[in-house]
């Protein structure tokens, strides 16, 4: 997908305050046991198409209103994935304004995680 230029420089703004891992690492941490929250911050019928085993699903247009409730801890790990890595990020900067303290963007997303042939699930 072509992006937008201003889309693109709003995207590279905030990659310089947020942090980034990948499929790779990701994929290491959960076999490794790491406790982390996977987040889906696509849209709703990107999900049902597909998201990652034990992902929960926060769309971006209302993670900002329901993540206190749903993931209260602010120190929780959180891993944010969107289609490609983008949307993501721009969810992890606002996520870290609100004083959430481990949050990480997975450059590559879905796409990413699906072209490595990683598991996927559908509910």
């Amino acid at each position: 997908m072509a992006h937008a230029p201003k889309f693109l420089q709003l995207v590279n703004e905030a990659k310089s305050r947020v942090k980034e891992t990948n499929v790779a690492e990701v994929k290491r941490r959960l076999d490794a046991g790491e406790k982390l929250v996977l987040v889906d911050v696509r849209e709703e019928s990107e999900w049902a198409r597909g998201h990652l085993p034990g992902a929960v699903y926060m769309g971006r247009g209302v993670i900002e209103r329901d993540i206190e409730q749903k993931i209260p801890d602010t120190a929780a790990k959180l891993v944010l994935y969107c289609g490609g890595g983008f949307r993501s990020v721009l969810v992890a900067e606002n996520l870290q304004k609100m004083g959430y303290r481990n949050v990480e963007s997975m450059d590559g997303g879905w796409k990413g995680w699906v072209d490595a042939g990683l598991p996927t699930a559908k509910e």
